[in-house]
């Protein structure tokens, strides 16, 4: 995979990655593994992603909004407190986030670029996106 300069953001970090759809997780994985990241994860549940937060070293995470029957928002609060960057990728309609996450980045989970920069800042020193 090319990196280009948003995506080089990733080179180095440690990504927590919360998705439950094991192609869609397994995928993720590996495009971020090909620009430098190294993965935690992937977390399938809430359970298991609490966990990985509470023993791994974790530089930012992307999140699933849906594990299957759960939300990911006590993921997210955790996140918060512990001052990790964190994204929800989801192609799902934005109006299921709370409006307490309204400040965070929404993306599409193959949009890594995107989610590069809402996470570390642009590489070019550039605003960061919303």
């Amino acid at each position: 995979m090319e990196k280009n300069n948003q995506t080089r953001l990733f080179s180095g970090k440690r990504i927590l990655v919360v998705e439950d759809e094991y192609f869609l997780a397994g995928e993720t994985r590996r495009r971020l593994e090909d620009l430098g990241a190294t993965v935690v994860g992937p977390a399938a549940n809430i359970r298991s992603a609490l966990e990985l937060v509470a023993v791994e070293q974790v530089d930012a995470a992307v999140l699933d909004v849906h594990l299957g029957d759960e939300l990911v928002f006590d993921v997210a609060d955790e996140l918060e407190r512990r001052e990790i960057n964190f994204v929800f990728a989801t192609g799902y309609d934005p109006s299921f986030i709370p409006q307490k996450y309204e400040g965070f980045a929404l993306c599409e989970p193959a949009e890594l670029e995107k989610i590069a920069v809402a996470l570390f800042g642009p590489a070019d020193g550039l605003k960061r996106l919303n």
